[in-house]
């Protein structure tokens, strides 16, 4: 059975996430949308919310589960028997670090890293980009996250 791991802080999850997921739930036999906390940046939604968002973006996929990642990537791998770990890539900037994320955890686990590129309607979508669009006009938000993601960015913004 290969499973594979789809680590982020998904704070908010987007259409991008939420796209990179679907096909990966294509490829693989079980997909694990692990959301865990990005200690360089300040988070809009607690840890339970972004859990809470994820696991109801993700419901109309059967081989998608999604858990809570603390620490490194590969301890949580090893904790769940993954083998792959997914990345999503929308520009050369994503190359260039998610290449240099694979070969760490190359080297501190036996573990695959499997890069799909964003569609072009995605590559220009992140979860700091959405929060900015949310603070300015969040009736906007449709084109970048999920419904149930619009309306937790409405209820933070109001």
């Amino acid at each position: 059975m290969k499973k594979a791991v789809f680590p982020g802080s998904f704070d908010p999850l987007t259409n991008g996430h939420l796209d990179i997921i679907e096909r990966a739930a294509a490829l693989f036999d079980e997909v694990v949308v692990a959301v865990g906390k990005n200690t360089n940046k300040q988070g809009l939604f607690q840890p339970e919310e972004r859990l809470e968002l994820a696991k109801a973006a993700v419901a109309h996929l059967s081989n998608v589960t999604v858990g809570q990642i603390d620490g490194l990537t590969v301890d949580y791998m090893e904790k769940i028997g993954a083998q792959y770990i997914i990345r999503g890539l929308r520009n050369c900037k994503d190359f260039e670090y998610e290449r240099d994320i694979a070969g760490v955890n190359s080297v501190l686990d036996d573990v695959e890293t499997v890069l799909l590129f964003a569609k072009p309607e995605n590559q220009n979508i992140s979860s700091s980009m959405v929060k900015e669009i949310s603070k300015l006009s969040s009736n906007r938000l449709a084109a970048f996250v999920p419904p149930v993601v619009v309306k937790a960015l409405q209820s933070h913004f109001e």
